[in-house]
């Protein structure tokens, strides 16, 4: 399953706590992808960046602004940045690609700012099912709470790979947590993207030449 098949984001999730969700509005949200980056040359246990900056290009507030992150093949099945052993009779077929050092948002935040970061937890509306600030409960999701019309929210997960080979990482992006409020593009589909990364296996190896100065050999 694709990320494009992923109905409701976060009807696959797993999580418990109250729900999130009870008065999420009903309706689409027009969104933008203002950025999408996370390299496609990786080498082990060098700590990288994805980075996912998305703008509410509608006239409404976003109710809660989320991405969820999942598998080639599994979709929401497998944890985030991990990918499913196939292998029978294994009590958990995850394993991590990445290891996540810093997710989005700090710890206790629900609301974005001015400046698409998260603001303090106002109404403890946040879960503790997931790994960073943005938590929600859904393994798989982070959310960033209300956008307003025109305002951008930028998701970055720190990761540091610790699987070598080409990996291929889903996500999606929705307007709420529990399918009711959907983003959309601007011909009404779901948005969501995919990065192909190669992780070589062999750690960077450097030098430090005559000037002083510390070189990166390919």
């Amino acid at each position: 399953m694709t990320a494009s098949t992923v109905v409701g984001l976060v009807l696959t999730g797993c999580g418990g706590g109250s729900n999130q969700a009870s008065s999420e509005p009903s309706g689409n949200f027009p969104v933008d992808v203002a950025a999408a980056t996370f390299p496609a040359d990786q080498r082990l246990a060098e700590h990288t960046d994805m980075v996912i900056a998305i703008r509410n290009a509608g006239t409404k507030p976003i109710p809660d602004i989320a991405v969820t992150i999942t598998d080639a093949n599994e979709g929401t099945g497998a944890q985030a940045f991990s990918e499913d052993l196939d292998m029978p009779g294994v009590a958990y077929a995850s394993r991590p690609v990445w290891i996540l050092d810093q997710a989005p948002c700090p710890a206790n935040a629900s609301d974005i700012t001015s400046d698409g970061e998260c603001a303090p937890l106002d109404q403890g509306v946040r879960q503790t099912g997931g790994p960073g600030g943005a938590v929600t409960a859904y393994s798989n999701t982070w959310a960033m709470g209300r956008l307003k019309p025109g305002q951008i929210a930028t998701f970055k997960w720190g990761l540091t790979p610790v699987k070598a080979g080409v990996h291929v990482v889903h996500y999606q992006i929705a307007a709420g947590l529990n399918g009711k409020a959907k983003a959309v593009a601007g011909g009404g589909q779901p948005v969501n993207g995919t990065f192909v990364v190669k992780i070589a296996s062999a750690p960077q190896q450097s030098y430090v030449n005559d000037a002083g100065q510390v070189v990166n050999q390919p």
